[in-house]
């Protein structure tokens, strides 16, 4: 799911970012780390929950196989 429209960011894309095990990057450090910056600010607190969720999921990576909440949530979506 697109996460911040002025990047076109993902929430995949931005767990892939993120270190494993309960790590929580600020929404700027998340920016940083993507390679771009934000815009309208309007995606902050999605970024935010993205991040919360990850840390609080301690998933080490997603595989790709539809095991995981955002795989889930993206075939829904579709």
């Amino acid at each position: 799911m697109i996460v911040c429209s002025c990047n076109v960011l993902s929430d995949r894309e931005i767990r892939t970012k993120l270190e494993p095990r309960g790590e929580r990057p600020s929404v700027g450090a998340v920016f940083r780390r993507m390679g771009c910056q934000p815009n309208c600010g309007r995606c902050a607190r999605s970024i935010a929950a993205v991040v919360d969720q990850h840390a609080a999921a301690g998933l080490d990576e997603c595989a790709g196989n539809g095991d995981c909440d955002s795989c889930r949530a993206d075939g829904l979506a579709a």
